[in-house]
């Protein structure tokens, strides 16, 4: 087993809150272990340009607490190329990285692929916000985005029920439902729209609005995952479905941002120094997941197969909270 005596660590693809604690994890393990940290600025292409900064205890002291990363991020189109790969080995070699931790979402790893094919050892770390990498059950920045959604919804609703008014807020979560159903049990929406379940709109929406009513709401909350559609379009068809109309929220990329949670702070650190201790083992080509709490080590290209369903069980409880004493109060209407 070649002896790791220089490591690099990068963050790409989309930031999440978290990623910084992960950097301060992952510098700080490698230099207990007597090992050198190199911080790759700008994900990929900062590999190509050869673009780092030398870590030590002290440049990544006081980071834990930030949002965003201080290595900054970056997509790379050049990485996609053969050729921009074997940029970022010659930059390897030239800087004698033994290892890279590669922080970041499904790109960032099959980027990773792609680098260890070619000899540089890579480990992954799963941060994103929409929590939709197959191979873990929690990625870095899920919790923080989910509260950082709750309190805006929460600030939406005073002024929902001063004005009596239905507002659709659009979370993100790509192609995934995750953050949007978490977020709508949180907030008791009234109805959540997820890409993984068909839209009925009449069933989805109207229905649900109409029983709200009748159980004498006077303001509605519709969460709609980004993957779903526009949220425009979709508070168009409650205006003209049911004739009120609503005010329509995009929260964007401020889910994105602020201060990491405790939970993604602690994730963080321990996804951060498990990544380390794996390549100062000899182990890599590999992402650090998280399933039952445990911490695992698994193959990338077995990683990039495996799928997540969204927990269709949150979405009959939610829809219990908000309807389950309808029926009973119809009754008596």
């Amino acid at each position: 087993m070649k002896e790791i005596k220089r490591i690099g660590v990068l963050t790409s693809g989309g930031d999440a809150p978290g990623m910084n604690a992960a950097v301060r994890a992952v510098a700080r393990t490698a230099l207990a272990s007597g090992i050198e940290c190199v911080g790759i600025r700008r994900g990929w292409q900062g590999l190509i340009n050869s673009d780092f900064t030398l870590l030590n205890r002290e440049s990544v002291g006081h980071i834990l607490s930030r949002g965003g990363t201080i290595l900054y991020t970056a997509r790379s189109s050049e990485f996609m190329t053969k050729e921009g790969q074997k940029k970022a080995v010659a930059t390897c070699k030239m800087l004698g990285i033994d290892g890279i931790v590669a922080i970041g979402g499904d790109g960032t790893f099959r980027g990773a692929l792609a680098l260890s094919r070619l000899g540089v050892p890579v480990v992954g770390v799963p941060a994103t916000i929409d929590n939709d990498i197959g191979c873990t059950h929690y990625t870095i920045g899920f919790d923080t985005a989910c509260n950082t959604a709750i309190e805006c919804i929460d600030r939406l609703r005073d002024t929902m029920q001063s004005h009596e008014r239905c507002s659709i807020v659009e979370v993100m979560g790509r192609n995934a439902g995750f953050l949007a159903l978490y977020v709508g049990i949180a907030v008791g929406a009234t109805a959540v729209l997820v890409p993984e379940k068909e839209l009925d709109f009449q069933r989805d929406v109207v229905e649900r609005i109409q029983e709200s009513r009748l159980a004498g709401n006077t303001h509605f909350m519709i969460v709609v995952a980004e993957g779903v559609g526009s949220a425009v379009e979709i508070g168009k068809q409650v205006h003209e479905a049911v004739g009120i109309e609503p005010r329509v929220t995009v929260l964007g990329h401020i889910q994105r941002g602020g201060t990491p949670s405790a939970r993604d702070r602690e994730t963080a650190t321990r996804m951060g120094y498990s990544a380390v201790k794996a390549l100062a083992g000899g182990r890599s080509n590999c992402i650090i997941a998280i399933q039952g709490g445990e911490i695992l080590e698994i193959p990338i290209e077995e990683a990039l197969v495996m799928k997540k369903s969204l927990q269709m069980d949150r979405y009959e409880i939610m829809e219990t909270m908000q309807f389950g004493g309808i029926a009973s109060h119809r009754t008596s209407f």
